[in-house]
């Protein structure tokens, strides 16, 4: 798989993620039928905000780990070819 897709399928888990975080606020704050459920209610819109964590955080620190390695590379490259002009 090229870095390119990765980085792709990366932001597609994190949008993923926000939608689930923000759908589980909704149904914890908004949502009349989860008042009515009581504690399963609770428990559903803490899955949904859960889950929208486990997709969302662990991919921005891997997406920032491979933007900072692709900077790096860069900057290493920038630097010898200074050194060769």
């Amino acid at each position: 798989m090229s870095e390119q897709r990765l980085i792709q399928l990366l932001k597609i888990s994190i949008v993923i993620g926000l939608c689930l975080i923000l759908v589980g606020i909704y149904l914890h704050n908004f949502s009349d039928y989860m008042h009515s459920l009581g504690i399963k209610g609770i428990i559903i819109s803490a899955v949904f905000i859960a889950f929208g964590l486990i997709f969302s955080l662990p991919t921005k620190m891997y997406l920032t780990f491979l933007l900072v390695k692709r900077e790096a590379e860069q900057q290493a490259s920038s630097d010898k070819s200074i050194d060769k002009g």
